[in-house]
């Protein structure tokens, strides 16, 4: 009985595996209107709003964040000034660079490492890690960050953050282009 128990919990683990590696992609959303040019849509002023959850769906931050976005062929910097809720604030400086087939990598202060990217019809795919400060110490945070398109203005976000592949919460943003 518990050798069944045994292998019965182990393919359902590995299942919930496997599921977990089916999630969308970013392909999918090819033929989707309208097109998103990263580069085109994040130049200029951008202000955002947006929440943090935590994994129970629990709200534990609100922000706003003031973008300056500027391209230099196919080098952009993104000045993300942040304002938070409790009276904090914080700033991120995105340098990224486009590359052929509508793929982009990307660097921060506190990004670990390089960001990579793909965009594809109305959707974009981010993925990097973030050293995230919490209560005096600094932790390395995966992100998968999703953005869609929705029309010439208006872009929404999606971002999971992950630890040891347990997720600790979402960063859910609208993006409104001036």
């Amino acid at each position: 009985m518990n050798t069944r128990r045994h292998v019965l919990l182990t393919l359902l683990a590995g299942s919930a595996v496997l599921a977990g590696c089916a999630g969308p992609q970013v392909s999918d959303y090819a033929q989707q209107r309208p097109a998103l040019q990263l580069d085109r849509y994040f130049n200029g002023r951008i202000r955002a709003h947006g929440i943090f959850q935590k994994r129970g769906g629990e709200v534990v931050r609100r922000f706003t964040v003031v973008m300056d976005c500027h391209w230099e062929g196919n080098q952009g910097v993104l000045d993300e000034a942040f304002s938070y809720s409790d009276g904090s604030t914080s700033r991120r400086v995105w340098r990224l660079t486009k590359h052929e087939g509508g793929r982009y990598t990307g660097r921060a202060d506190d990004v670990v490492g390089e960001a990579a990217g793909q965009e594809s019809g109305n959707a974009f795919r981010w993925n990097y890690t973030l050293r995230l400060p919490v209560d005096g110490k600094e932790y390395e945070v995966q992100f998968d960050d999703w953005m869609f398109l929705v029309d010439e203005r208006v872009m929404l976000n999606r971002a999971t953050m992950s630890k040891f592949g347990i997720t600790l919460g979402e960063v859910l943003l609208s993006f409104t282009k001036e």
